[in-house]
């Protein structure tokens, strides 16, 4: 499978992946903070009426093929006369904060009207007033289909800011041909024919929610011993030689290659990996999945607001979601959308990594919010323990 076409290319412009001691695309986090703002600071106003365009920054290969008359874009284009300029630029979470946080910190605009950014990253721009808050009145499709199991996050109460876009799982991938099951993350850290053939992810949330976990502590309310203790668990993994490297996607490559025998993976990268190669297997560990979001946002100043929620509104149509979710095969956040699957693409209905049960869900876990204090030491101390 080419990596490029999966949504989380996490180290764009590394060169591969990141070996231990060059983890670079966690840097950006540790810059200074950026100047709170709220409505009455950094009061917006809405040129839908007399302006049809809409721009949106969105990861890259996260919709259906862009530019094709069929597409999903194309639809809303014609539905609400809506031009749009859709950006693949998001490529990972820190260096789009980078992008954006000199301009959304002084009341600048960014020159986007939607970007799509994980929960994290959508709690830290919420408590910094970047963001509008939506009007739910514009949003019918997403009141009567959010999924329930997402409708409530405790860094959006109510969903004032934030509209889900996908959702995945952060579990293990290993090559069946290579080494028997991997059943937990403990596994991985420990088990003596995977040393040196293993990576794990450069996104602190993805690798230190499982590795708590692990460390018998609980990722949704921690205190810093658990901290401390699964970051012992990375420092002993690397000292006995166990991870080959720490990455962003390019696990992909490694993985169908031979080169690792296992990994943490992100579920919608695993089940395009296996469209290819169904030796390539992913697990739910005994210690959990992680669940993750990536959400629709409007940043301050955006010029087009109601043209924005006509676009999240025109998603959770559950025929438009099941188009996209067969395409991403990530978790599609539309209720509806597996029936309409059905009539898209049959074999994808009863995948649980696209359309999970309330059991598969039940054994999944988010990270707790940090706040801007706490996240930014978090990072500093993660970069340390993989080497950056």
């Amino acid at each position: 499978m080419d990596a490029g076409r999966t949504r989380r290319r996490l180290m764009k412009g590394l060169g591969g992946a990141a070996f231990l001691g060059a983890s670079a695309g966690v840097l950006p986090l540790f810059g200074t903070p950026g100047k709170v703002q709220s409505a009455a600071t950094c009061p917006s106003t809405d040129l839908s009426a007399s302006s049809r365009e809409l721009v949106v920054s969105n990861w890259v290969s996260y919709l259906d093929p862009v530019g094709e008359p069929g597409s999903t874009l194309a639809q809303f284009e014609r539905e609400t006369g809506v031009t749009v300029r859709y950006l693949e630029d998001v490529t990972d979470t820190q260096s789009f904060f980078a992008k954006v946080q000199n301009e959304l910190g002084s009341c600048q605009p960014v020159d986007r009207d939607i970007f799509v950014l994980t929960d994290h990253m959508a709690a830290r721009m919420i408590d910094l007033g970047w963001l509008q808050e939506l009007d739910h009145a514009r949003l019918p499709n997403v009141g009567a289909n959010l999924l329930p199991a997402l409708r409530e996050v405790a860094f959006d109460p109510g969903r004032r800011y934030s509209v889900p876009w996908q959702s995945g799982f952060t579990g293990i991938a290993y090559n069946a041909r290579l080494v028997p099951e991997v059943r937990s993350v403990a596994e991985l850290l420990r088990r003596d024919d995977l040393r040196g053939r293993i990576t794990l992810l450069t996104e602190m949330r993805d690798t230190m929610g499982s590795l708590l976990r692990a460390a018998g502590a609980d990722p949704t309310g921690f205190d810093d011993d658990d901290w401390h203790a699964a970051l012992a668990l990375v420092r002993a993994a690397r000292a006995r030689g166990q991870i080959r490297a720490f990455t962003g996607n390019e696990y992909t490559r490694d993985l169908a290659a031979g080169n690792i025998a296992a990994c943490l993976a992100w579920s919608g990268d695993v089940i395009q990996l296996q469209f290819d190669d169904p030796d390539i297997r992913f697990v739910a560990p005994e210690e959990g999945l992680y669940l993750w979001s990536d959400n629709m946002l409007v940043p301050n100043l955006a010029a087009h607001k109601a043209n924005a929620e006509r676009w999240m509104n025109h998603y959770y149509d559950p025929e438009v979601a099941a188009r996209v979710a067969a395409a991403v095969n990530y978790v599609c956040p539309v209720a509806g959308a597996r029936e309409a699957m059905e009539r898209i693409a049959p074999e994808l209905v009863d995948n649980p990594l696209i359309f999970p049960g309330e059991e598969f869900l039940g054994g999944s876990f988010v990270f707790m919010p940090l706040d801007e204090t706490r996240g930014r030491r978090y990072e500093r101390d993660f970069a340390d323990a993989i080497g950056g």
